[in-house]
Order: C-alpha cells, then sequence, then structure tokens
C-alpha cells in the first residue's frame, strides 16, 4: 500500500488522571510539503523514530499541492486503532468545518495520515504563548472560529448517521486555514454515538485533561453532550485566552472552569473575563451573551446544556452582530474592557430582552451592578428559557438577512 505526505506530527495519548499538567506534547508546526510519491514518503520516514517531525521533502516541478502528513506511533495497539478509527471516520464524514483526509498509508508498521494542508496551525497556536510580535486574535475572528467549530459538531452530533461523538474536543484540534475558517482535526478517539433508545456509550475514558465533561470523566458515559462540555471551555478559552489548565497560575487559577464560574454571578467582575490582547475591543453586549452561552455548555449536569444546534444559532448571531469598524472604544467604558452604549446596558433586571430598534432586532442585556452571567440563566440555569433566547437571537438575525435581501431585490428590480 502506498502513501501520501506532509508534516509529520506525532502526539502521545494519555488517560484522564493525575495533576493539572499538560498530558500531551504540544502539536508540532505544520510544516508544508508538495507531495511527491506515497512510496518515496513511506521510505524516507521508515528510517526516522516515530517521535521525529519530518520537515521537509523535496518536489518535483510538477506536483501540483500542499499537503499535510501526520506519523501516528508506531508501538502499541492504541495507536492502530486511533489510525482504523480515524480513516474510517473521515472516509465517511464530509464537511466543510473538518478537516478533509487525502489520503493514508499503512505500509509495514508505518502509519501516515496525510490531510489537506492548514497554514494558519492551530487554535492553540493563536491564543497561547504568542511572541510579542505575534498579534492575538480579534473579537470577531474569535466569534467565528467558535461558530464554525461549533457547527462542525452539529454535523457530527445531528447529521451524520449513526451520530458521532468527537471525545477530543480541545483548541489543540481546530485547525485554521488562510482565512482563519476553523476545521476539526483528529478523530482518533471519536466514538459512535448511541442509537434507538440508549442514551449514553459507555467507554473507556480517554482525552485531554480539563476538557472532558465531569460525567463522562466519573463514570465513563459518554454523550453527545459531552462534547457540548468541551465545547463550553475551548469557548471559555476563546473568550479569556487563557489555557483550560495552566499550571503555570496562582493556585485557583490553574482549571479554567473552576476558576470562571464564580466570576459568572458577578457583573463587575465580568470584564476581568476578556482577554487582555483585546485591548477592550470588544462589546460589552457580545461579551456578556458570549459568556451566557460559555456557561451553558459547561453545566455541571448534563441534560443542562443545551444541544450543539442551539448553541450553533446563538454564535452565528454573535459571529455577526459586531461591526468592529462602527465604533471605536471610549473612555466611558472604565470597568476594564469593551464598546459599551450606556443607553443600552441601563436597566435594573440583569436579563436579556429583546430590542426592536430601527436597523436590527437582537437582545440585550439590561445590566444589574449585582448580578452577572448567572442570572442570565436564572442562577440555577433555566435550560429552556436559556435555549429559547438562544434561538430568538438566531431568529432575528435571518430575519434581518432576508429583509436586506428583499430591499436589494426591490432595488435591482426598480433600477
Amino acid at each position: 500500500m502506498g502513501c501520501l505526505p506532509c508534516f509529520e506530527s506525532r502526539r502521545k495519548r494519555d488517560e484522564l488522571g493525575g495533576d493539572g499538567d499538560r498530558r500531551e506534547e504540544k502539536r508540532k508546526e505544520e510544516q508544508p510539503m508538495v507531495p511527491p510519491s506515497l512510496d518515496r514518503v513511506s521510505s524516507d520516514l521508515k528510517n526516522r523514530s516515530s517521535s521525529e517531525s519530518k520537515k521537509g521533502i523535496d518536489a518535483p516541478n510538477d506536483s501540483s499541492g500542499i499537503v499535510a502528513v501526520k506519523q501516528l506511533d508506531q508501538n502499541g495497539l492504541q495507536g492502530n486503532r486511533e489510525f482504523l478509527v480515524e480513516v474510517l471516520m473521515l472516509s465517511l464524514l464530509h464537511h466543510p468545518n473538518l478537516v478533509n483526509l487525502i489520503g493514508y498509508c499503512a505500509d509495514g508498521d508505518q502509519r501516515l495520515l496525510v490531510y489537506e494542508f492548514m497554514p494558519f496551525g492551530s487554535l492553540e497556536d493563536h491564543l497561547h504563548d504568542l511572541p510579542p510580535e505575534k498579534e492575538g486574535l480579534d473579537w470577531n475572528t474569535r466569534m467565528k472560529i467558535a461558530a464554525g467549530a461549533a457547527k462542525g459538531l452539529e454535523y457530527l452530533h445531528n447529521k451524520a448517521n449513526p451520530p458521532v461523538i468527537y471525545r477530543d474536543f480541545k483548541s489543540s484540534n481546530i485547525l485554521l486555514d488562510k482565512d482563519f475558517h476553523p476545521k476539526l482535526s483528529d478523530f482518533g478517539l471519536a466514538k459512535l454515538g448511541p442509537t434507538g433508545d440508549k442514551s449514553h456509550v459507555s467507554t473507556r475514558v480517554m482525552g485531554t485533561y480539563g476538557y472532558c465533561a465531569p460525567e463522562y470523566a466519573m463514570t465513563g458515559q459518554l454523550t453527545v453532550k459531552s462534547d457540548v462540555y468541551s465545547f463550553g471551555v475551548v469557548f471559555l478559552e476563546l473568550i479569556t485566552g487563557r489555557r483550560a489548565i495552566d499550571s503555570t497560575r496562582p493556585h485557583g487559577e490553574q482549571n479554567l472552569v473552576s476558576w470562571a464560574r464564580p466570576l459568572f454571578n458577578d457583573r463587575k467582575k465580568l470584564p476581568k473575563l476578556a482577554d487582555p490582547r483585546l485591548q477592550g475591543r470588544f462589546p460589552m453586549r457580545g461579551l456578556y451573551q458570549a459568556l451566557a452561552v460559555a456557561s451553558m455548555c459547561i453545566q455541571e449536569q448534563a441534560a443542562s446544556r443545551p444541544n450543539i444546534a442551539d448553541v450553533v444559532t446563538a454564535l452565528s448571531y454573535l459571529a455577526s452582530s459586531y461591526d468592529p469598524n462602527a465604533s471605536s472604544p471610549t473612555s466611558s467604558n472604565k470597568s476594564g474592557g469593551g464598546e459599551h452604549d450606556d443607553r443600552r446596558s441601563r436597566g435594573t433586571g440583569g436579563r436579556l430582552v429583546q430590542k426592536n430598534e430601527e436597523g436590527g432586532g437582537g437582545l440585550e442585556r439590561e445590566d444589574s451592578p449585582r448580578e452577572g452571567v448567572g442570572s442570565v440563566m436564572n442562577k440555577d440555569f433555566d435550560r429552556e428559557r436559556a435555549v429559547a433566547e438562544a434561538k430568538l437571537w438566531g431568529e432575528n438575525w435571518r430575519e434581518k438577512i432576508r429583509a436586506n435581501a428583499v430591499a436589494r431585490e426591490a432595488a435591482n428590480n426598480s433600477s
């Protein structure tokens, strides 16, 4: 059997457990390579240890494209199992927010996977340990990445038949193309979801510490809501710029979810959750709404988390509702971040309420100095209400798009 080429990145899997140290190697930077023959790549890699990164190869002048190659661990049954699962999943699943599998190699002890090349690397590369000269992601880009990644999960949960549980949703597995379009990668731990009257899949606990849903970590019972929890953790990473687990931070701040949850209950502290690299360039209302979505996703009880389709609806609104060129950060916002319209924010209820002002709908937050994100969900989190609000965001957004389309068509007909 032959092989295809490009970047090689072997990553060891660890079962959950132990302390909060990051339990797998940081993904090696993907190196562009233009594919010669598969046999040539396979032969070259056979002379390397599985932990070596393939930096590049000479390419013929008539090569037609850049791809990426990952070499899996050659030792142990788990590496073979993950290879087979990934080939199967990506051969059957196709969506704009899933990475494309171009080919694979299973020649002797070589296990190579060949993907489309994603030039901007992983989301993790753009959130953590940035060099001083590298600019961080802006608010709009973060929301669009979150919305795209959620659409990938929605396809796996709701449109694949049978449904697929990703089981390893994390920032290092979200790859970005040159336009920051996100695609989910690394399906070695994916599982087929429950069918018929089954509510869950029982399996050995695998994944990455800090992203794993609590009920799965404790019982091994896996559902699509386990992925929703992991999505909530990544969404918090996007909002805060913090790692899911960071042992370099002070005690009490090392676990992102544990650190963020108490802050949800105090509106005055919500700006502290925004990534300092944003430098206040974000809509305060958008921050509240994004934190409300994250809060829904990381609920302790799986049944209290929203379906990923509702998350997609909410994030599609958030990704389209803020124009960074419409205004600039104002000096009146002294609470620590965000472009803020005092006329819209005054109120006493701490609720998300419908606004029908000229120029578009959406949900506005009536801020209370005593209440925070927790009040959006009635403290104990009223899931039905939260889902209804999320749907309303999307409905208003879609209605605005339809109205604009009708207006354009009318203008074209009259001209």
